[in-house]
């Protein structure tokens, strides 16, 4: 096991006790099979959990983050524990996975503007794509990303080199070897 933080030595235990499933095989969103399968929202949707993640963000997100925030659903508890937990103004928003025809429309929900600096979280990565496609998104809108945070990061460097070409550095907080599977 590496070197974690207290906040990700607890987000470790919370994630192994209750989203880590090892009776694959699993179907990734990315198409992958695996063994083993991780729901996040087991932690993220959970108060306990929340509090733990909005910790684990808050120590490594850049300073000169506005606002948090990426793809829905996976994003949105990530986001809105990060901004609870803060102790400095930090808003939250989504990023819709299509544009929105009623209402206000577009694909950017929350109270993020052009010129925000803001940083896209998402619980697992196994290819970076949803990531990279919440900092297009962001960039057509006018918004400035900062930087990326993954809780767990199965992609072996894809989601770190996907979002390196786009200029945005990733944070990863876990990787499988630090659940105890082999990635």
């Amino acid at each position: 096991m590496r070197n974690l933080t207290p906040s990700q030595t607890e987000l470790v235990e919370h994630l192994v006790a209750h989203g880590l499933k090892t009776d694959g095989p699993y179907v990734l969103s990315s198409g992958k099979m695996s063994d083993w399968y991780l729901d996040g929202r087991q932690t993220t949707y959970d108060g306990p959990g929340g509090r733990i993640v909005g910790r684990c963000i808050l120590e490594v997100i850049d300073d000169t983050a506005t606002a948090v925030g990426g793809m829905t659903m996976g994003a949105d508890p990530i986001a809105i524990s990060a901004a609870v937990v803060a102790d400095h103004p930090l808003r939250a928003f989504s990023v819709r996975k299509q544009e929105k025809a009623h209402g206000m429309g577009g694909r950017l929900v929350g109270p993020v503007d052009p010129g925000d600096r803001v940083v896209v979280v998402e619980d697992t990565v196994t290819t970076g794509g949803s990531m990279a496609e919440a900092v297009e998104v962001l960039r057509r809108e006018g918004v400035d990303v900062v930087q990326a945070i993954v809780l767990v990061d199965r992609s072996s460097g894809a989601a770190a080199a996907s979002l390196a070409a786009l200029e945005v550095p990733l944070v990863s907080l876990l990787v499988p070897s630090d659940l105890g599977v082999s990635p």
